[in-house]
């Protein structure tokens, strides 16, 4: 199964996409583009927003708005003033790390976690921001937090540091938030890309776009890698379901770090594309606070 170009909108990094019911459109950021995009699969209108720094990951908000990960804090955005209100800072004490994956638990907290984009070295965190607008630090120890999504029952996290290749599973509280038990839930050592963006399915699956690899995988609930969606440029970033059915799996890329050479061989690299691979995605939950 291959997936197919629906938008050649060349993000530098498209990432941290998701459906939100109430517009009926896909909304995804390019982080290094420092905009946010949006796009209707059924009338085929796509919008931009231009925004002041890197977006790295953000949910719709219930009462309206947005809460937004920029790279060092998160903040709620108002809709229509553009008027931000801090929540908190993240990791002020070092300057090699920033905010990268997150997504909506089934709760409406966002839980986020960070990368070092300098050294790469495992020191920093994945945290909660509450539906009271507290903050905890759920996992520590962070090298690239991904693949951040939640099973359709909101008892299961999972997750991955990128470099470690693989993904793994954690017990999770529905009322409290936390997480518990880690263990592997997939080994991706002999596929051809790591592990980045993920989204979950009705059926307990968890769809991954694998960076570098060209392809997005559905690890069935065994572990297994069970379907493969070929992607036709090399660096796919992540994925979430959407369209009226809950039934496309919308899927961002990127040209992070593409030379000229790969670009030409890849012109519609930073594109979104799209595929129907026969599964209904699970509803990501608006952030409550």
């Amino acid at each position: 199964m291959k997936a197919e170009l629906v938008l050649d909108c060349e993000n530098h990094h498209g990432e941290g996409i998701f459906w939100n019911p109430e517009d009926q459109r896909v909304w995804w950021t390019d982080i290094e583009g420092r905009a946010l995009w949006s796009y209707d699969p059924v009338s085929g209108d796509h919008q931009k927003i231009e925004m002041p720094e890197r977006v790295c990951c953000f949910a719709p908000r219930a009462a309206g708005g947005m809460i937004i990960a920029y790279a060092d804090r998160v903040v709620l955005r108002d809709a229509g003033s553009g008027e931000e209100t801090l929540i908190c800072e993240f990791e002020p004490g070092n300057p090699e790390t920033r905010l990268n994956d997150g997504r909506a638990d089934r709760q409406g907290r966002l839980v986020a976690g960070g990368m070092n984009e300098v050294s790469g070295k495992a020191d920093s965190s994945v945290i909660s921001i509450g539906t009271d607008l507290s903050v905890a630090t759920l996992i520590e120890g962070v090298s690239c937090a991904n693949s951040t999504c939640f099973s359709a029952d909101g008892r299961t996290m999972f997750f991955a540091d990128t470099p470690d290749r693989e993904i793994v599973a954690y017990d999770y509280d529905p009322e409290t938030g936390a997480a518990s038990n880690r263990r592997v839930h997939a080994s991706f050592k002999d596929e051809p890309g790591l592990p980045d963006g993920s989204c979950v399915d009705a059926e307990g699956g968890v769809w991954n776009a694998e960076w570098e690899g060209h392809r997005v995988v559905r690890v069935a609930p065994d572990g297994r890698i069970d379907q493969v969606i070929d992607v036709p440029v090399w660096k796919p970033t992540c994925c979430a379901f959407g369209g009226p059915d809950l039934d496309t799996l919308f899927i961002t890329t990127s040209r992070l770090m593409s030379d000229d050479e790969a670009l030409a061989k890849e012109p519609t690299s930073g594109g979104l594309y799209a595929v129907k691979p026969g599964f209904r995605g699970a509803l990501d939950a608006p952030f409550n606070g």
